[in-house]
């Protein structure tokens, strides 16, 4: 008894320094019990001689890992990110285990190594990534969205892969048979369990809840997810799996955020002790004898992802440099990589030296990561020549603009609370620029006469190309507090005294932006974007009375103005009602539309369920009401209210004359 309380306070000991000095010098907390596991394992000093005698309890881990990673997987998320989920995350998999298993066989490693080791390496740090993302404020940003659903394939793909391992070392059948026979017995699990499994967790979870007792609601998570992993054990599947399922089931009801957050200390204890089987399976002998070797693997691997990763986004419409950066992010190993190549172990698929090559590599690449991921930005600009003359570029363009303005409002974000106080601002005749990260509304905006530039905010050069030194005002309209911090330390560090407003969704933030700098902060509940504007006239200089008259005559008389605003790439709306959501559109005149020299009154707008909400037409400053008698030309723009639908079916009437 003794020794089992000795090793498990050297494990507890040794396991607190390390994670505090890791995370001290930024590194994840993973690569920590990693050097735990070798320092302590059977290849150096030999405190924890056996790693057989933890496996069992170390499975917990990775049970309570895939139900986390099935909360993540609501069905609207998946199918809000569906094109790069499926897309751009499914060919970034199965090419990299494609090109794997071609290699391998030129070295006649054969199919199973060549399969587990191109798994491994098709995979990325989840952890890893989406903590840098966050600490940056990036998780919103082009390559920050398309690193995330790149990302979330490759958890959903662990799956078959999980599955698939045991059918390659099986010699009972041949891996066809095999394969198909774990196929079917997982769509017939899924469908069983989705059809009964959803309603019954509604029920049993609404009467623990009415229970009012945290410790009854963490037994029966606890409970849930091992009865689901006990079912797919019996049939013959993995414990993985049915934990999986699990947590796609609950993330489908409204407990789903109270389970992640009580799940996640057991979760991370018993990764953590996963971590350190992993590195007490690490031979260090072979690693020295193999170092040239494999820091050789390393780099063609990393330059091979991140190429391979590059290349793809490029196919999808985005330019290199942003490819490059997802490149760069996603370029390293996984805390599934090891899941996969111990399990590719323990069935004796992949064993001995290579093993210990392909071991070392997933960890050297994971060790480096948090050094190259924040310099992904600098990086891409230096390969990519023209990532970095658009950068330049939209900065040019802010500082045309910013040139021929004084006393002006800059806008930080220009999503929804950003287009409301525009409209307040243009009442009032007062000049403003906005700036926007998110392209496809910059471009849909700018069309429609807003003066809105593409750019990051967060950036000393953006704000000084926007005017910041003449500005009367600076407002902060972003959803993200921690961006709305970053861009406040940037804008208090050189003008401490120019007056900043910033939104933020509830009042829990209020405090914390106001000691980041906020001269006023204003909670978006209830009439949020009104008190916005009401708050930014006033320190504008705008008398009380016609401020108070002002929101009287928006509220009565003229409400119809805050109806829709220009949708962009970030605006994901999970809401089931979301397609009834009234957006805003601009539709642009151009030689071989179907519309161009017809009267408003021939578009026949009813029969769309749009509204047209005025018209602009070239070299015109002012909006034009959209009369009936108006023949429209090359270059006017209407812009049109309605549904995303409705939008869709004027659009292609307008191009092509079909309804």
């Amino acid at each position: 008894m003794f020794q089992s309380i000795e090793l498990i306070l050297i494990l507890l000991i040794s396991s607190v320094a390390a994670v505090a000095f890791f995370r001290f010098l930024g590194i994840s907390s993973t690569i920590a019990y990693f050097f735990v596991g070798l320092l302590l394992g059977p290849f150096s000093l030999g405190a924890l001689p056996d790693a057989n005698s933890v496996k069992h309890f170390v499975e917990f881990g990775i049970v309570f890992l895939m139900f986390t990673i099935g909360l993540e997987f609501s069905l609207p998320k998946l199918n809000s990110m569906r094109k790069i989920i499926f897309g751009l995350g499914a060919i970034q998999v199965i090419t990299t285990i494609l090109t794997t298993v071609a290699i391998a066989n030129l070295f006649k490693l054969g199919m199973g190594p060549a399969f587990i080791i191109g798994s491994a390496f098709s995979l990325s740090s989840t952890a890893i990534v989406l903590k840098i993302l966050v600490e940056r404020i990036d998780l919103n940003s082009r390559h920050g969205k398309l690193s995330t659903g790149i990302l979330l394939f490759q958890d959903l793909a662990v799956i078959p892969i999980l599955i698939l391992i045991p059918a390659i070392g099986s010699d009972s059948y041949d891996l066809y048979t095999i394969s198909g026979l774990i196929i079917f017995k997982v769509l017939i699990l899924f469908t069983i369990l989705f059809w009964l499994g959803k309603p019954i967790l509604n029920f049993w979870f609404g009467i623990v809840a009415k229970q009012k007792s945290r410790e009854l609601f963490v037994l029966n998570v606890l409970m849930i997810t091992l009865i689901f992993s006990y079912l797919t054990n019996l049939t013959g599947l993995s414990y993985a799996l049915g934990a999986f399922i699990a947590g796609m089931l609950i993330s489908e009801t409204r407990y789903r955020y109270q389970v992640e957050s009580d799940i996640a200390s057991f979760r991370d204890i018993l990764l953590g002790l996963f971590f350190i089987s992993i590195g007490m399976m690490l031979n260090i002998s072979v690693f020295v004898d193999y170092l040239f070797i494999i820091i050789l693997i390393f780099i063609l691997y990393t330059f091979f992802k991140v190429f391979l990763i590059s290349g793809l986004t490029r196919l999808y419409g985005y330019e290199w440099g942003v490819g490059l950066r997802v490149g760069i992010i996603l370029g390293q190993a996984g805390e599934f990589s090891f899941v996969v190549l111990s399990l590719g172990n323990d069935q004796g698929i992949l064993t001995g030296d290579l093993f210990q090559i392909i071991l070392s590599t997933c960890l050297l690449s994971m060790l480096l990561s948090p050094f190259l991921i924040p310099l992904n930005g600098k990086i891409a600009r230096f390969l990519s020549r023209s990532y970095l003359r658009n950068s330049q570029k939209a900065v040019a363009n802010i500082e045309e603009t910013g040139k021929s303005l004084s006393d002006h409002v800059i806008l930080c974000g220009f999503g929804r609370s950003g287009q409301y106080l525009a409209r307040f601002l243009k009442e009032e005749s007062t000049s403003f620029i906005a700036i926007d990260m998110d392209l496809n509304r910059v471009n849909d905006a700018a069309s429609a006469g807003e003066l809105v530039m593409y750019g990051d905010a967060s950036r000393r050069v953006v704000l000084r190309a926007a005017g910041i030194e003449k500005a009367k005002a600076v407002v902060i309209t972003y959803a993200d507090d921690r961006a709305s911090s970053k861009v406040l330390h940037v804008i208090r560090d050189d003008y401490p005294d120019l007056p900043v407003i910033v939104r933020t969704a509830d009042d829990s933030s209020i405090v914390q932006l106001q000691n980041d700098g906020a001269s006023e902060v204003i909670p978006e509940v209830l009439e949020g974007s009104l008190m916005l504007a009401s708050q930014t006239l006033l320190i504008l200089g705008v008398p009380l009375k016609r401020i108070i008259r002002r929101i009287r005559e928006f509220r009565e008389e003229r409400y119809k103005m805050f109806r829709g605003f220009f949708k962009g790439s970030t605006d994901i709306d999970d809401d089931i009602n979301s397609n009834q959501q009234l957006e805003l559109h601009s539709e642009e005149i151009i030689d071989n539309s179907f519309i161009l020299g017809h009267q408003i009154s021939d578009l026949q707008i009813v029969d769309f369920g749009i509204e047209i909400q005025y018209l602009r037409r070239p070299n015109m400053l002012e909006n034009i009401d959209p009369r009936p008698d108006i023949v429209l030309g090359v270059g006017d723009i209407l812009v049109v209210l309605g549904t995303q639908a409705n939008i869709s079916r004027f659009h292609k009437f307008a191009s092509l004359g079909a309804k």
